[in-house]
């Protein structure tokens, strides 16, 4: 799981959560709803990142904490407002998918909150890939032809 029900309740108030998922007029947060929006949405992340990275993730990466947010609490107002969701939590779940595609993409990596950005080891001359020589369509003695 990407989030939890407190990153969620810190995201939303806790009366809004308690409407949102308590049914038959509880006066708390139900959390066994809550649980399953968070499984939907750590659900649909693993399914965006699957082929790209090594599931399940091992490190915890801040990005997805807030993609699944983002997720889970769409997940929860469709419950309730299908027909009338509000335009920023709509807005956030298409940002949230968006990213997700540009995360498959390799447009966006990953960086959890155990990396540092080493620069000053960066050099021109070397790159890296995920690329072995057989993948190659075109070799060098094709390219220059052209």
């Amino acid at each position: 799981m990407y989030c939890t029900i407190d990153d969620i309740e810190k995201h939303t108030s806790s009366p809004t959560l308690i409407q949102l998922s308590s049914d038959d007029g509880q006066e708390a947060v139900n959390r066994v709803v809550v649980e399953e929006a968070i499984l939907y949405a750590s659900t649909l992340i693993d399914g965006y990142l699957r082929g790209r990275y090594s599931l399940p993730l091992d490190t915890h990466f801040p990005l997805l904490r807030i993609i699944a947010i983002d997720l889970s609490v769409y997940r929860l107002y469709s419950r309730r407002m299908r027909n009338e969701m509000p335009e920023v939590i709509e807005t956030a779940y298409k940002s949230a998918i968006a990213t997700l595609r540009d995360i498959q993409k390799g447009i966006i990596s990953l960086q959890s909150e155990n990396d540092t950005l080493e620069t000053s080891a960066f050099s021109p001359d070397e790159y890296r890939t995920n690329k072995t020589i057989i993948d190659r369509l075109f070799g060098k003695q094709r390219l220059s032809e052209y």
